[in-house]
């Protein structure tokens, strides 16, 4: 399994942070430029990445102000699980982490890792600047 992570400090508290991940309509707002075809309603979301797959995915799990977990719906190219965890800082913020986990053989490691690491940087960046 390939895992992928990016995290980063947000200065509000983790139920508010929670909140908005908790409901995937909000995640159009974290896709970069390559994503389109876009389409969700609250458990599921579905979209295009440009020159790669479609994917479409739903929330598998939740725990309340801890951890969200995305799972495919249809079959992807390969197993995925999308994953964002959000606890306390201690000071009164968030620290959110994107998870990415991948089932990939060598030759899709090689193709898939550098975009996916990509990918999770431009999401968790996003959600930074969106939730200031």
């Amino acid at each position: 399994m390939t895992v992928i992570e990016s995290s980063t400090e947000i200065n509000l508290p983790v139920a508010k942070v929670y909140e908005f991940l908790a409901d995937l309509n909000n995640h159009q707002q974290l896709m970069p430029d390559n994503i389109y075809n876009w389409s969700s309603t609250k458990d599921e979301a579905s979209f295009t990445i440009q020159n790669m797959a479609k994917l479409a995915i739903k929330i598998s799990e939740r725990i309340e102000n801890k951890e969200l977990t995305a799972i495919p719906t249809e079959k992807p190219p390969f197993d995925v699980e999308l994953k964002w965890t959000v606890e306390d800082n201690g000071q009164g913020g968030t620290v959110a982490k994107h998870i990415l986990t991948a089932d990939l053989n060598m030759m899709m490691k090689m193709l898939a890792s550098g975009p996916l690491q990509k990918l999770a940087d431009h999401q968790t960046e996003r959600l930074k600047e969106i939730l200031r």
